[in-house]
């Protein structure tokens, strides 16, 4: 399907910029010289959550050895680039100073280390406990490690309150989509992280929008509750530039309604599903409204 015209853009989607956006945020973020994924992934939501001061941490640098046809973060796959020895202690300053209660930090993958970043994850969890204390809960959102299993043990051997690994697409679309990466290796990375912690909260999102059936999306979210995924997003996915894939369809307001039941009815304990949500997108609140297992 291609891309609606301009003109057929739905009003829910819609959003104003803040009229003073909060410069604080900008100017703790840039003194600590940090990558955010509000920024890198150009959200729509940057404005709103700086407005509130928070943020979602970039680490391991702001080029990804990967090339996703749906994410702005810019790619490349020649020489490693550094990985700063010094970053986990400026997130934990940040978190410090913007006075964050919940902190999310993600990545972009780095296929080219030894331990594709895993390790340099435990170090950001383990400062930012020693910096926030345990008032402050902590949510990674992890690339996909090719499933490895030693990686995942390392994440979480720092103990992050939320573990997330988003599947992105439903599995018909892998291939154009995300050609680097694979559906049932994203599962497993959830699967596995589940069996090492079993007390672990676990954490998924999907884009809509894509090209996909709304049968395909439930058979989506019924893997991820099969291997036993406890919260679930699911946005609007929204085209960066002409250079990534073009939107197939703009999906109606109670589509994203149903997908919210149909996951809720499936036993996640939080669901949250709109045109808006991001993984990190009001993720403090999404935590707090998960039901008990």
């Amino acid at each position: 399907m291609s891309e609606p015209r301009r003109k057929q853009f739905p009003a829910w989607l819609k959003k104003p910029w803040p009229l003073q956006p909060d410069m604080r945020t900008q100017r703790v973020l840039q003194g600590l010289q940090l990558n955010t994924v509000c920024r890198s992934a150009e959200c729509p939501n940057q404005g709103e959550c700086w407005l509130h001061g928070t943020a979602a941490f970039l680490i391991l640098g702001d080029c990804c050895t990967r090339a996703c046809r749906f994410c702005a973060v810019r790619t490349g796959a020649g020489a490693p680039l550094e990985v700063l020895a010094e970053e986990p202690a400026r997130v934990a300053q940040a978190a410090k100073q913007l006075g964050l209660k919940h902190a999310v930090v993600t990545s972009v993958t780095r296929d080219d280390l030894p331990d594709e970043g895993a390790g340099h994850f435990a170090r950001v969890i383990q400062a930012l406990r020693e910096a926030c204390g345990p008032q402050t809960t902590i949510e990674v959102l992890v690339p996909d490690f090719h499933a490895r299993e030693d990686c995942i043990r390392a994440v979480l051997a720092a103990r992050p309150d939320v573990f997330n690994h988003n599947l992105e697409t439903v599995e018909r679309l892998y291939g154009p989509v995300r050609p680097q990466g694979d559906y049932r290796r994203a599962l497993k990375v959830l699967e596995t992280a589940r069996r090492v912690e079993p007390s672990l909260t676990t954490k998924s999102g999907l884009m809509a929008g894509l090209g996909e059936t709304q049968d395909e999306v439930r058979g989506a979210i019924r893997d991820l509750r099969g291997v036993g995924c406890d919260i679930l997003t699911i946005g609007q996915y929204l085209r960066p530039s002409a250079a990534h894939l073009p939107v197939a369809e703009y999906v109606p307001l109670d589509v994203f309604e149903s997908y919210e039941q149909y996951a809720l009815g499936l036993g996640f304990r939080a669901a949250a599903c709109g045109p808006f949500v991001r993984s990190s997108y009001h993720a403090e609140a999404v935590l707090h409204d998960a039901r008990p297992r």
